[in-house]
């Protein structure tokens, strides 16, 4: 679906309490009714809460964790469901939103079921702080260093949560709160909360970066999700629920034209779910460049150069609509129509699904985390004088066509 950018006048956010009334409660029979009804139903359970605060009773109400340390933030034993993680900290290095790694397992397990850097997990690409609203993550003021997560996550026997500070530098303060329900057994069709990040510099697959046929007609066609950009790779039974979408364009082209593809249970080609296009899949269009965040979808992110250059968070999470699976997933979306451009892709998933799970590939280490470097008027510069010379010089203004 080519597409061509028009401004729209419209606000850039909803307010998530105006949303909640038409939702209908999970599980329940019945006309769709308000997230508040829950709140007389009575609950079998025990509020419990693990924070970082001062054991001594004084002010110190933060852990540190030293260069290349781990530190076990909750170790909890017996049935349980944690419903609320609060973060926020105070760190020398400007990229430790990256390089400070959350890992979460239930019931014992050796592998993690959660393994993301810190700030990708919560909503943060790059390693940058921003205001950030949806339904199950939240990044807030001031300045978006408060980090939230209301992902309800279940456990049997056990949970364990640790953070891993991968800089060179110390954190210096690591605040927490993690509210959690004890229960005497939790159901055994409950399944378990997953999330893993990925990362990718795409490359285009037939040579060049021809998008909207800017450099030869026609374009090509892509029958096939075998070269896109992996965003889940699951085996076992679960629910796909959302995800954050970090994308750095090095171009002043629309990142855009990659549709999403979902291959659920190892179904053979056409899929059951296949997008028309990246803003498509984000619930918005006509390749948007700006502010908008409702609860289920938005951009929190966007560029403010010329086109599309550089870097914009995209988020969807599939709160009505969770993407089922009996036997496996493997969630994808073109890099560009047809897998045609260079960009830098990075994402965070997040479903649930009955343990065991596929191990994870192994996590970048910090060097293969860093961001790319900005494309500036510098590097434009040499863009154009490299054409120029492949035209022949002279007065050229730019849009002139090859013979």
């Amino acid at each position: 679906m080519t597409k061509r950018k028009r401004t729209m006048g419209l606000g850039t956010m909803f307010l998530a309490a105006a949303l909640l009334a038409p939702i209908a409660s999970w599980g329940q029979a019945g006309p769709a009714m308000s997230l508040l009804d829950n709140l007389a139903q009575k609950r079998d359970c025990e509020t419990k809460r693990i924070s970082s605060y001062d054991r001594t009773g004084g002010n110190g109400d933060c852990l540190n964790i030293a260069p290349g340390e781990t530190k076990t933030i909750a170790e909890i034993k017996g049935a349980g469901i944690i419903k609320h993680i609060w973060v926020t900290i105070a760190h020398s290095d400007r990229l430790y939103r990256r390089n400070m790694i959350l890992r979460m397992y239930w019931d014992g397990e050796e592998n993690p079921s959660v393994e993301s850097p810190i700030g990708d997990f919560f909503g943060h690409g790059w390693g940058e702080e921003y205001n950030f609203i949806s339904l199950p993550l939240t990044a807030s003021p001031s300045g978006g260093k408060a980090m939230n997560c209301y992902f309800p996550m279940p456990f049997a026997k056990s949970a364990k949560v640790t953070v891993e500070n991968q800089s060179d530098k110390k954190c210096d303060a690591f605040y927490f709160y993690l509210d959690y329900e004890a229960h005497k057994k939790i159901g055994r069709d409950m399944l378990r909360f997953h999330a893993s990040w990925r990362r990718e510099l795409t490359k285009p697959e037939k040579g060049d970066e021809n998008e909207w046929e800017s450099l030869r007609s026609p374009a090509d066609k892509n029958p096939t999700d075998e070269h896109n950009y992996v965003i889940v790779d699951a085996e076992g039974e679960g629910q796909f629920v959302g995800l954050n979408y970090y994308v750095d364009c090095p171009s002043p082209m629309w990142y855009g034209e990659g549709d999403d593809m979902w291959r659920i249970d190892g179904e053979q080609w056409p899929l059951s779910l296949h997008g028309t296009g990246t803003e498509d899949f984000f619930n918005s269009s006509w390749c948007p460049k700006e502010i908008y965040q409702h609860p289920f979808f938005g951009y929190a992110r966007v560029n403010n150069d010329m086109g599309w250059f550089g870097r914009t968070h995209c988020y969807r999470f599939f709160i009505q609509e969770p993407i089922v699976f009996k036997k496996s997933l493997r969630g994808s979306i073109e890099h560009g129509h047809a897998d045609c451009l260079t960009l830098d892709l990075a994402t965070t998933a997040y479903w649930y699904q009955k343990e065991p799970h596929k191990q994870f590939a192994p996590l970048p280490d910090a060097e293969g985390r860093k961001p790319m470097p900005a494309i500036g008027a510098s590097e434009i510069h040499r863009w154009r004088n490299a054409w120029r010379e492949k035209m022949g010089g002279g007065a050229l203004w730019g849009n002139e066509k090859s013979q």
